[in-house]
């Protein structure tokens, strides 16, 4: 197969929702409806001991989120999917938003009770904003929950979607009886709940078959021709192209539990969903038939496998082909690195691949390399956009707890933060280490992580800090040093060296502001 038809091939999106809608689950349904696995263990169920293949994470397993973003790919109708599950949790948002620069395309998932909640509304901001196609999956139909057309008003309203349904309901929670699926023009009959493996299916090609009936009842089958009707009239027709340029969003419904919907959500996706699609890079854009290889390393994950003490840089395939010990050009250290074994992925099992084309996911052996943002290409100097890191919410002292162990703790600090799981900021005045996250939660799996990981045990130590922001001024300036004389205290530099002020309340960075206005105060670490 050529290269050309290679990049038709491949289909990289991830799915994203808010806490507890099912996202895990469907990603756990979509490989198993791919063939990837045979049998799909759930989430929280105690009654099923398999845990969800996606959460590989020890501490994944003990709470049932997702708290790192995990990468699995499988071939379905000789299409070529990879799949990046995000974590829903708030306090993880920051991996996912750093995700969501990796993929073409997004699945929204929607809980049918609990409607658009709040993370959700941030992450689909974060996909309008760069105009990524997406397409909406209402799940949990096995369960009460809103009116379908109730469910598809808030959508647009609450996320400012313009929608299409591609798929309907036909009852819901214990009066769920099916779904009528536009996009292929059949009605698929929920029979038996079979939720680990694929049950047999009832299919009807058209309204008007006289045994459906007999199945679903003349009330249900009347209202399902009128709501059928409605959609008609009210949502306009599916078009491919404003789908690609994020101006139509199709919604489909299902119940990932039951493994009802997600094979049609599959079917429909591999047909829709885009191809690699170029990105911009701060010289040019990158097209992904470019024969020249180029790359972004946008996750870090140590110790995916505790027994070997491995850490892996994830990196996003733009153009070209990335071959096994090739050299290629790491940019911001401007030397040339070669890959022995660059490895594919299903959650934590990992492949060597002897050959990778655009939209792949590649897993590099790191020894310290990489940081999150970084570039790999054949030899041009590039540098991709859109990689930041967050100005964080909760900042906390980190202190260590066992002496003996200061060397452990210091390379599991380094890491995690390589990670990306937190910011590190050290305070130019005395040199204590600031630990800086986006939610509190990330403090628990900080110490968790550094403890069963790096055998260092941790305490953290609450510090008033009302928000990080990263300054930009002419260093001979006498403003920049009057500035760093008064502010010493609030003074630290980020694991770059970058100056940051740590500001203790919202007043005082309003004070910094308008008393330094040849400083500039950034919110993000890219500028």
């Amino acid at each position: 197969m050529g290269f050309i038809e290679e990049i038709k091939r491949r289909r990289t999106f991830g799915i994203i929702s808010h806490p507890d809608a099912g996202k895990t689950t469907l990603t756990e349904k979509l490989l198993l409806f791919g063939g990837a696995i045979q049998e799909a263990g759930a989430v929280k169920s105690n009654k099923i001991k398999k845990s969800a293949t996606s959460d590989f994470m020890e501490i994944e397993r003990q709470r049932g989120i997702s708290v790192a973003t995990s990468v699995l790919a499988f071939v379905y109708k000789d299409k070529k999917i990879n799949i990046l599950d995000t974590p829903g949790h708030k306090d993880f948002a920051e991996d996912t938003f750093r995700t969501l620069t990796a993929v073409d395309s997004v699945i929204v998932v929607i809980d049918v009770a609990k409607g658009v909640e709040e993370q959700t509304e941030k992450l689909v901001e974060v996909c309008r904003m760069r105009n990524i196609p997406m397409i909406v999956f209402i799940n949990k139909l096995d369960r009460e929950g809103k009116d379908a057309f109730d469910l598809l008003d808030e959508v647009e309203q609450k996320l400012g979607l313009q929608v299409t349904p591609l798929s309907l309901p036909i009852g819901m929670g214990y009066d769920f009886q099916g779904i009528y699926n536009i996009w292929e023009q059949n009605i698929q009959i929920f029979q038996d709940e079979q939720k680990q493996t694929i049950g047999k299916k009832v299919t009807f090609d058209t309204v008007d078959d006289p045994e459906l009936v007999a199945v679903i009842g003349s009330k249900r089958l009347d209202a399902l021709k009128e709501e059928l009707e409605l959609i008609e009239g009210v949502y306009p027709p599916f078009d491919r192209s404003a789908y690609l340029e994020g101006k139509l969003q199709p919604v489909l419904f299902g119940s990932a539990l039951n493994n009802f919907g997600v094979e049609e959500l599959l079917n429909c996706f591999v047909e829709i969903a885009p191809e690699p699609l170029p990105k911009a890079s701060e010289e040019r854009l990158i097209l992904p038939d470019e024969k020249k290889f180029s790359g972004f390393v946008f996750k870090i994950h140590a110790n995916m496998d505790p027994n070997h003490r491995d850490r892996l840089a994830f990196v996003k395939i733009v153009s070209g082909t990335f071959e096994r010990n090739t050299p290629y050009l790491h940019v911001r250290h401007n030397k040339k690195l070669k890959f022995s074994s660059p490895n594919a992925f299903f959650a934590e099992k990992k492949a060597i691949v002897d050959i990778s084309f655009p939209g792949d996911i590649v897993g590099l052996h790191d020894t310290g390399n990489f940081k999150i943002g970084d570039t790999l290409t054949s030899g041009e100097h590039l540098r991709f956009k859109g990689i930041p890191n967050f100005s964080p919410e909760h900042f906390r002292f980190i202190n260590n707890k066992d002496p003996l162990k200061a060397k452990q703790l210091a390379k599991g600090i380094d890491q995690l933060m390589d990670e990306g799981v937190a910011q590190l900021f050290i305070l130019n005045l005395n040199g204590r280490k600031v630990i800086g996250t986006v939610g509190a939660l990330q403090f628990e799996v900080i110490q968790y992580r550094l403890l069963h990981e790096y055998g260092a045990q941790c305490s953290f130590e609450n510090l008033n800090v009302h928000k990080a922001c990263w300054i930009q001024a002419d260093e001979k300036s006498t403003s920049f040093q009057d500035f760093q004389r008064i502010k010493q205290k609030f003074l630290a530099k980020d694991k770059s060296g970058q100056l940051v002020f740590l500001a203790d309340s919202a007043f005082s960075l309003q004070m910094a502001q308008e008393q330094y206005k040849d400083l500039v105060f950034h919110f993000t670490s890219e500028f």
